[in-house]
């Protein structure tokens, strides 16, 4: 397959290309030094990236940034980078790309843990994982030309900094490796509209 891999320098998009690249043709897509820039939080760098990239058989996305702070703190701007990118981001890559999605091609997008299981300062994040996967879930039921939709929703990576575990106290982290398997799932098997809960 063709795979078009969003965020694909990150600790996840990393994992995920390991997975898949010994048998498929991956394009890397992320803000700067890959295959294509793209910057999710701009419809139109989003289209350039796909009239660039041309057809492909699946659309991954490890991409989108998130406003972690206390909720008294937070303020209608500081929300907003989160809809922006990890929100509005994830879902106009499907909206934009539906065009360049062969037929029983498939979108995976990222969801996390807190949308399900609160954190301390993790409201607006919960806020855009959960809107995103409620989007997947209908969207793939009026996707055309056997498209599939899904997301994965994992919980903090055994890789993760050990600031960033901090703030998921009693929470077993989870080896990049075995999300990287749930996008394997969404690629290459059948099924559409799921949330992989990855614990």
């Amino acid at each position: 397959m063709r795979i078009l891999l969003i965020g694909a320098t990150g600790l996840l998009g990393t994992a995920i290309k390991k997975e898949l690249e010994p048998e498929h043709e991956i394009i890397q897509a992320a803000r700067h030094n890959t295959d294509v820039e793209v910057d999710i939080t701009k419809p139109i760098s989003i289209k350039e990236m796909f009239e660039s990239v041309g057809k492909v058989d699946a659309v991954l996305s490890a991409a989108g940034d998130a406003h972690f702070g206390p909720l008294e703190k937070i303020t209608p701007e500081l929300n907003e980078v989160t809809i922006e990118s990890k929100l509005k981001g994830q879902v106009n890559l499907v909206l934009l790309g539906m065009d360049y999605i062969n037929d029983g091609g498939s979108f995976t997008l990222t969801t996390g843990i807190i949308m399900d299981e609160p954190i301390y300062q993790g409201a607006s994040s919960a806020m855009a994982n959960g809107a995103v996967k409620a989007f997947v879930k209908s969207a793939a039921t009026e996707a055309p030309r056997g498209i599939r939709i899904n997301s994965v929703s994992p919980t903090v990576f055994q890789e993760s900094s050990k600031d960033l575990k901090m703030f998921f106290p009693g929470f077993e982290p989870t080896p990049l490796s075995k999300v990287a398997l749930a996008f394997k799932k969404s690629v290459e098997g059948i099924q559409t509209g799921q949330s992989y809960e990855i614990y």
